[in-house]
């Protein structure tokens, strides 16, 4: 009995066995399965890399009926639209809006970037900038807190900056300064040669800047001093050159950055990146998009050599402010130089541009101010300056449009107090600017903060160097914050000393 159960079970096995023999796939049908499982693999890849580098869309600015239009009102529209350099030529407004330093946009970058042909330029726009605006102190920084800040501030700085150039930006990009520092922290760190020993204290701000001159490992913390220091406590030492001296600084460190970053060993720190950039940074450009810049560059052997940094070609000088009673520095464009720059390396279009496309601010030798459009916002600045006689006293004017110290920040005439953007509140004590510029100001000036201001009747001379190119002399004495008492005015023809005003004639070279 046994051994026939036994062998019965045995022939059970035997079956079972056979059964499974011929359950078993063949070798051609494994090799199907595992090309099948390779393929899913590679479609979900595929899938995700789709999601995670996304090609940006050219905005149509013209031709998308619900897109808002810019107002240009009575200046030049600049392009918009036509036959591009190459099929992936594209332009972005970059604003660093420092949140330490009053949420002033102080840096301002155009940069361009040709994917097809793995070139770039980015230039660099001095906060001094005159621009073709209808209130009395015309530097491009005062633009965003002159039109209420947020979004409607954004704006309204991409529309000078767009009549500057004679084009519209295909995008913008709004970063705090912070991102800078979270960045390089995200990459280790940046090697960088520190060009100066840097020390400055603003207990106010919670702003110590303490860096040694030198070649080393900066962290983010280390790089947001670098980038923000203008000059030392003293205020005695510092950029010669004021803020293009910093600007000068900033291209050379985002020089290095981008040349680090561009290394193979930051792409798994993508997740790193992108939480930085939902943190710090605004945009129209999803964040999909940023990375297919990235994907661009890095598999497309971008180096460093073919990233140019720029700064806009610019003369000082120096223009009568009807508020302060005084001559304010700034930088114009030189327009030719300008020109040839937006042709050859900032505009995405073929079709070349001309000078009455750009809207290039410049100083007459009466005083007034004209443009190449022809057309000046402000009035009143377009006409000759009427200054008090020497020892006359000014009747007063009634000058009602809004007041701005040289940061940009709108000030309230009564108290000299910076407006905050919530009407109801007031800022005590003045400017937001991280670093004032020392006494006696800085050639190619700066904002000018802390000094009382100079009298009508004692105006400085600018100096001019050999060959007829204004340096932008600077005030001896600088306005404060709170603009000066507004004296008695007189129609009369003034009798004091001209101080000489920097002619930019836009029709020649430079």
């Amino acid at each position: 009995m046994l051994g026939r159960d036994q062998e019965k079970r045995g022939g059970g096995n035997r079956v079972e066995k056979k059964r499974k023999k011929k359950s078993r796939l063949t070798r051609q049908q494994k090799i199907l399965i595992a090309v099948a499982a390779l393929l899913a693999v590679a479609l979900v890849v595929v899938v995700a890399c789709e999601s995670l580098f996304v090609r940006p869309e050219l905005p149509g600015k013209t031709d998308d009926p619900d897109k808002e239009t810019i107002d240009y009102g009575e200046g030049v529209r600049p392009k918009a639209g036509g036959e591009r350099k190459s099929e992936d030529y594209y332009t972005v407004l970059i604003l660093g809006r420092d949140t330490g330093g009053g949420g002033n946009t102080d840096t301002m970058l155009l940069a361009s970037y040709d994917v097809t042909n793995q070139k770039a330029t980015v230039m660099s726009i001095p906060r001094d900038t005159m621009v073709n605006v209808s209130w009395d102190i015309k530097r491009i920084n005062s633009v965003y807190n002159m039109n209420g800040q947020g979004e409607k501030g954004i704006q309204a700085l991409y529309k000078e900056v767009a009549q500057l150039v004679g084009f519209e930006p295909d995008y913008q990009v709004v970063v705090e300064w912070d991102a800078v520092g979270e960045i390089v922290d995200a990459m280790g760190g940046v090697y960088f040669d520190v060009p100066r020993n840097m020390n400055y204290d603003d207990p106010i701000q919670d702003l110590h800047i303490h860096q040694e001159k030198g070649y080393r490992l900066l962290t983010g913390e280390d790089a947001m001093q670098v980038i923000r220091y203008r000059h030392d406590n003293n205020m005695k030492y510092g950029y010669s050159d004021g803020d293009l001296g910093r600007i000068k600084t900033q291209q050379a460190f985002l020089k290095a950055v981008v040349e680090q970053l561009l290394q193979v060993k930051n792409i798994p720190k993508i997740n790193q990146f992108a939480k930085v950039f939902q943190k710090n940074v605004e945009t129209d450009l999803t964040f999909s998009n940023l990375c297919w810049f990235g994907q661009q560059a890095v598999m497309g052997g971008l180096t460093v050599e073919n990233v140019e940094f720029v700064t806009m070609p610019n003369t000082p000088v120096s223009c009568w402010s009807r508020v302060y009673r005084n001559y304010q520095s700034y930088v114009v464009p030189n327009a030719r130089e300008l020109l040839e720059l937006v042709n050859e390396k900032l505009s995405p279009f073929v079709e070349p541009s001309v000078l009455s496309d750009l809207d290039i601010m410049s100083v007459n030798s009466d005083g007034s101010v004209s443009s190449t459009t022809g057309h000046v916002e402000d009035s009143k600045a377009a006409v000759a300056p009427v200054k008090p006689a020497a020892g006359k006293e000014e009747p007063e004017e009634n000058e009602e449009e809004p007041t701005v110290d040289e940061n940009g920040n709108l000030v309230d005439p009564e108290t000299g107090e910076i407006i905050t953007t919530d009407p109801g509140t007031v800022t005590p004590g003045g400017t937001t600017d991280p670093d004032p510029v020392p006494e006696g100001g800085e050639t190619g000036g700066e904002g000018q903060t802390g000094t009382t201001p100079t009298t009508p009747e004692e105006p400085v001379q600018p100096q001019t160097p050999t060959g007829g190119e204004s340096t932008g002399g600077t005030p001896a004495e600088t306005p404060t914050e709170t603009p000066a008492e507004t004296p008695a005015q007189t129609t009369a023809e003034p009798t004091a000393p001209d101080p000489g005003f920097a002619v930019i004639d836009p029709a020649p070279e430079g």
